[in-house]
């Protein structure tokens, strides 16, 4: 490489970068001076960060091959963060095809070098004992590291980070349980690391030496058990001691139903994470150091990881969720109202109301809300609805949001995800929990034809199937309750704030609605 490619830095490709790790990678990137390009099959999820104008964006799926091969044209160094978790019980051989194109069509195109973050496993285990998860994982690092393009693959255990998903099951877990009757995983070692260390060794692993092809353990300087870490969590977060009674007889999937109730994690994901904690996962290297210098105090203890994720999430600054990357199975079809509708039917649920407000006012409530600024309709039916959606594996509401006033395309909103804003206009929401259908919901500002401010609800839903038509018709009675309500009140919370009175959700005297409930076509 030429001293002036060294004084611009690499050209870099990030895949995953609407993820967890990819969304934070990005900006790192950048500041070392890199060149970055992030490819993903939603384009408008990686325009919505903060650093999209800094970078090149180009859509790509990793199990295209032409478009593999398109998105590493130029590039120097590949960075592999996608991986099928979830998403089947095929999902191994769905990793391995991913990796094999991604390492065939990085040679073709004379990528430099690779660099995949993957898991750590034990020791002393064959890897085909290991569970699914961790074997994908250890399975994709060695297809990369045999693609003939010198690969890095880092390997860490329990990445502790605002958001992330194994710091939000580590949290839900001590606050609200100061009695806890465990999984007997809750003894075995593990080294945590923090997410920042996580990114300083991804970010130095872009100028290794050319030749290096091999996988180095990351982890922080700790090493613990769970049981550990929850203790240390409910020490920084200001908690009473917890009693922790570990036992035998709960399962991984068992143990993952007893994390999905309680924490936001689904069981989709914790299950995964649960198998993973059953092995014993300490670092038997640290030659990463070679390479990338440590700062002074780095890599972080668990206990300063645990407090800066905790303030992160006080000072509503958490730049990324692991709930960033859609559910398994969560639909990808297009709104049904776009050109390319295959038709069938649609049932709606509408409502407009005229607000004595301005705009901005009745906007901020329509981003504001979910989460802990709820959903401004009958409580209890919202809560009914998201213990429902968990019970059957879903991601009811616990999932609350990444900001609290702020959204963006891609964030998870409880059980909804959101598909399409237009900042001061329109918020279009995609529906996640378990359905017999595809559904949505979009809030909007527009003017009537008065020159009034106007509130418009739309509720859709595409039904699946004679189980799909039962259910809209069997709770389409409670849809004045549910949906009329909601409109009533997010109009009175954009009443009482522009009156300087706050905006919070609200129950009370309806206000006149124009609705036409359970239209189709």
């Amino acid at each position: 490489m030429s001293s002036d490619d060294e004084a611009t830095g690499r050209h870099c490709l990030v895949t995953g970068a609407s993820g967890y790790i990819g969304g934070r990678l990005v900006p790192e990137l950048l500041a070392a001076g890199h060149r970055v390009r992030c490819v993903g099959r939603s384009p408008d999820k990686l325009r919505a960060h903060p650093w999209a104008d800094r970078v090149e964006i180009v859509r790509g799926d990793v199990l295209d091959a032409d478009a593999v091969s398109a998105a590493l044209r130029g590039i120097d160094v590949a960075y592999y963060l996608v991986h099928a978790l979830g998403t089947g019980r095929d999902f191994e051989e769905t990793d391995r095809r991913a990796a094999r194109i991604f390492g065939e069509q990085a040679a073709a195109a004379g990528v430099r070098r690779i660099v995949y973050l993957g898991g750590l496993i034990p020791a002393d285990l064959a890897q085909r004992r290991l569970s699914p998860h961790l074997r994908s994982r250890a399975e994709v690092g060695d297809i990369l590291l045999a693609s003939g393009v010198p690969t890095a693959v880092l390997r860490a255990a329990v990445i502790i980070g605002s958001g992330s998903a194994s710091f939000e099951m580590l949290r839900y877990l001590t606050e609200r349980l100061p009695v806890m009757v465990t999984p007997s995983w809750v003894r075995t070692k593990i080294q945590p690391i923090a997410v920042r260390d996580v990114l300083r060794y991804l970010v130095g692993s872009a100028r290794l030496p050319a030749d290096l092809n091999r996988t180095f353990d990351i982890g922080g300087p700790d090493v613990m058990t769970y049981v550990d870490m929850m203790r240390q969590y409910a020490a920084v977060a200001g908690l009473p001691r917890r009693l922790i009674v570990p036992v035998s007889v709960l399962t991984p999937r068992l143990s993952s139903y007893w994390v999905g109730l309680v924490t936001p994690v689904p069981p989709a994901i914790a299950k995964p994470l649960a198998e993973s904690l059953r092995y014993e996962v300490v670092c038997r290297e640290h030659d990463i150091a070679q390479y990338v210098p440590e700062l002074p105090g780095h890599p972080l203890p668990c206990a300063m990881a645990l407090k800066l994720a905790l303030r992160k999430i006080q000072e509503a600054q958490v730049a990324t969720r692991w709930s960033a990357a859609s559910l398994p199975g969560a639909p990808s079809d297009p709104l049904p109202t776009d050109p390319d509708w295959a038709g069938g039917s649609l049932y709606t649920d509408r409502r407009q109301l005229a607000v004595d407000v301005a705009p901005q006012a009745l906007w901020r409530i329509i981003e504001g809300i979910g989460g802990t600024n709820g959903w401004y309709s009958f409580p209890l039916a919202w809560a009914v609805r998201g213990w429902l959606d968990r019970l059957v594996g879903g991601a009811g509401l616990r999932r609350g949001r990444r900001d609290a006033q702020r959204l963006r395309v891609g964030d998870s909103l409880d059980f909804w995800r959101v598909e399409a804003i237009e900042p001061g206009r329109l918020l279009r929401l995609r529906a996640e929990m378990r359905l017999p259908g595809l559904a949505w919901l979009e809030m909007s500002v527009a003017a009537d034809e008065m020159g009034r401010t106007c509130y418009r609800q739309r509720a859709l839903f595409h039904p699946r199937g004679l189980l799909g038509h039962a259910y809209w018709w069997g709770v389409a009675p409670f849809h004045t309750v549910v949906f009329g309500g909601m409109a009533r009140n997010i109009a009175k919370a954009a009443i009482r704030e522009a009156d300087g009175l706050g905006g919070g959700p609200t129950t009370g005297p309806a206000m006149p609605a124009a609705s036409r409930r359970g239209t189709r076509r």
